[in-house]
């Protein structure tokens, strides 16, 4: 029989037994037991710089990411917008911003260069992209990384998007600005624009879209206007954004895709068909002019029956005569048509330009400044102007002068000209679409 005490002993042990919790593993433990949350350490992991590692943010990164590894096989070959909470904020269909392009958005809130790197496979490459919209890079600055760290991990992702398909287009936006009073100064923002527009400098496989300037004030920092803020755009913002790489998305073929059906004022005859560039051609060398009446040389380069230019920058689709972004940034070049036009003649054409884009009208030879006006100057002022939009040029040519409009509004009121001479249109920075080019001899 047992005693009294050896019986309470055997009741505490049961006691204890039965309410001691099981060990639960620790949070590193349970960390490393997911694949989508957040690695527990640096060790072994890719890129410089920070990863957050804040538990709102953990637990939104593996949220996130255990909802979009549901949908691997619903979204193969979708436009991909990589990205912050810039990007999650669009929402998973961008708003309906691009119809007819089926999208998809991985943006986390609060994400930094290095965890998109970390991230990249299993959110982007498993969907095989038909492309890959980027924005990234301030939270980094939040966190103090440098903009050549920040611009290493950039190059590490483009690097990796590229292995995997060499075909795939890759648009990069532009860091948006934002405020010293965000820890993003204007300084650290355009050193990180710098670098992301070094590492990618010259590669035909990406375009550089300028959704800095697009939205920066005079001091380079965000307007309350579109980022109430300043940091995260509303939706005007957003609308802006969309319409800033719609042109690009329409060139690279994922929208706009059908030539709008367009016929000549009577008496207006078409001197680009929209179908490719037959009557336009390049000059042997950029500086060299023709004499009045004499066709192009042997030297020179006709584009008759081709779609595309030689090196690729000028491109005839769906009614567009486009003039495509320099991958080396900038680079000034002129396409010209092989006719003179030595009569009184009214010239009519609409332009269509990315954020900041530079060109120009040529007017038997002096160039008429057509650019994204409010941005990239010289006529700031005017009040017709659609923001990458359409806007219509009209040029009228009597003797050696010409009077011209941007949607009725006087650019140049008396443009001197000499006696002929052909027609030109200049690519510099960003991307610019001509369409309707007609002319009405007098």
């Amino acid at each position: 029989m047992k005693s009294p005490f050896s019986r309470s002993i055997l009741a505490v042990a049961i006691v204890f037994s039965v309410t001691l919790p099981i060990a639960q593993p620790s949070a590193v433990a349970q960390q490393k037991a997911s694949p989508l949350a957040i690695p527990a350490t640096d060790d072994g992991l890719p890129g410089e710089g920070p990863i957050r590692r804040y538990e709102w943010f953990s637990k939104l990164w593996e949220k996130k990411r255990g909802a979009w590894a549901k949908d691997v096989a619903k979204d193969q070959g979708a436009l991909v917008f990589l990205g912050d909470s810039i990007t999650q904020g669009w929402g998973p269909q961008m708003k309906g911003s691009f119809p007819g392009v089926k999208v998809a958005n991985r943006g986390i809130s609060g994400d930094t260069t290095r965890g998109m790197l970390i991230r990249l496979q299993e959110d982007v490459l498993s969907l095989n992209p038909s492309g890959v919209v980027m924005l990234m890079g301030t939270n980094d600055l939040e966190e103090m990384a440098e903009p050549d760290v920040i611009a290493a991990n950039f190059k590490l992702i483009i690097d990796a998007l590229k292995k995997h398909n060499a075909k795939m287009p890759i648009i990069v936006c532009e860091v948006m600005p934002s405020s010293a009073t965000k820890k993003r100064p204007a300084d650290k923002i355009k050193a990180v624009n710098d670098g992301f527009k070094a590492a990618v400098k010259g590669d035909p496989q990406i375009t550089v879209v300028d959704t800095w300037t697009l939205f920066a004030d005079e001091n380079g920092d965000a307007k309350k206007a579109e980022f109430p803020d300043l940091l995260h755009p509303n939706a005007a913002g957003y609308k802006m954004w969309a319409a800033g790489i719609t042109p690009v998305l329409a060139t690279l073929g994922f929208m706009e895709n059908e030539t709008e059906e367009f016929t000549p004022e009577e008496g207006f005859e078409m001197i680009f068909n929209g179908k490719d560039l037959t009557g336009w051609g390049f000059h042997a060398t950029p500086e060299k002019r023709r004499k009045p009446g004499r066709p192009f040389v042997d030297k020179d380069i006709v584009f008759d029956g081709k779609t595309v230019s030689n090196d690729g920058r000028y491109l005839a689709k769906n009614g567009k005569l486009i003039v495509t972004t320099p991958p080396e940034g900038r680079r000034a070049q002129q396409i010209w048509t092989t006719r003179e036009f030595p009569k009184d003649f009214v010239l009519k054409l609409e332009f269509r330009a990315t954020p900041n884009a530079d060109s120009g009208i040529f007017i038997r030879k002096p160039q008429l400044q057509c650019r994204d006006y409010p941005l990239a100057g010289p006529y700031t002022e005017l009040k017709n102007y659609k923001k990458q939009d359409w806007n219509e040029v009209v040029i009228t040519v009597k003797g050696q002068v010409a009077h011209c409009t941007c949607n009725g509004e006087v650019l140049e009121a008396a443009f001197e000209l000499p006696e002929t001479g052909p027609i030109g249109l200049e690519g510099d920075r960003g991307q610019m679409e001509y369409r309707r080019i007609r002319v009405r001899e007098l």
